[in-house]
């Protein structure tokens, strides 16, 4: 195994965290904002990257091309990874950024490579290449909901990818189509044939409210959809808070908390 072999617990429901268990000198990489707690004998420390091929020159250029990538996504350059320098076991536990799911993936087993939303990552056994992944295909790019770039997950070590709401997990055999909501596609493995399709017709276009796009997934592969996209969330959020000149006599804590910071003040 190039990878560091981590054992792992999920806790909770639908405000999952992980519990990663890290021997002796073991390491956990995450996304900048993800620790909930960790044990005493744990360091943690701020790397360049997602420290995998740091010693070779040609990993060294490859970091910075990847990071080149990753500003392009709205990505820190950085990320955290998490040492166990104690002499027994010790733990380290990430948590969701939202409510969902976390799909834990032993990359070994899906062909070494996962592509996924690029807010999906969420921590992964040090030695995991975390990268984007360009759609070639233009109408992928343009419509697909994340634009041209997603984000890869490449190793052979296990990965934790976070999706909102229900997560439900599909085998497409080979020639089998699935077609699934733009934002409802959490993650994929890399031998999925990925494109978008005209949902067809005027009026569903216009009027069926699911958009006037959808992606077609073919297999072989596996595919995660997630039954609350975040963009969802966030419109439904938006759309319930008080706008300008609306009704004060909405009994939400949304009204409430306008109110008291931002409401009328007479």
């Amino acid at each position: 195994m190039n990878n560091h072999e981590i054992d792992y617990k999920l806790l909770g429901d639908d405000m999952q965290f992980v519990e990663v268990e890290l021997d002796p000198e073991e390491t956990v990489i995450a996304e900048a904002g993800s620790l909930m707690m960790m044990n005493d004998n744990i360091r943690m420390e701020t790397i360049f990257g997602d420290g995998s091929n740091e010693s070779s020159v040609s990993g060294i250029m490859g970091k910075l091309i990847g990071a080149g990538k990753r500003v392009i996504t709205g990505e820190s350059l950085f990320m955290t990874a998490f040492t166990n320098e104690g002499t027994e076991k010790s733990h380290v536990s990430f948590a969701s950024p939202y409510p969902g799911k976390i799909v834990p993936v032993d990359l070994s087993e899906v062909g070494g490579k996962i592509i996924c939303q690029k807010d999906a990552f969420l921590a992964a056994a040090k030695g995991v290449s975390v990268g984007v992944e360009f759609q070639k295909k233009l109408g992928t790019g343009f419509f697909g909901g994340e634009g041209f770039i997603m984000q890869k997950l490449e190793g052979d070590g296990m990965a934790f990818v976070h999706a909102g709401g229900t997560i439900h997990e599909k085998k497409l055999e080979a020639g089998e189509v699935l077609k699934v909501d733009t934002g409802c596609l959490a993650a994929m493995t890399g031998d999925v044939d990925y494109n978008i399709e005209f949902v067809g017709g005027i009026k569903t276009a216009l009027f069926g409210g699911e958009g006037i796009f959808f992606a077609t997934l073919r297999g072989p592969g596996t595919v995660w959809v997630q039954s609350l996209p975040f963009s969802r969330l966030a419109s439904r959020v938006f759309a319930a808070m008080p706008q300008e000149g609306g009704s004060k006599g909405e009994g939400s804590i949304a009204r409430g908390l306008y109110d008291i910071f931002g409401g009328d003040r007479r």
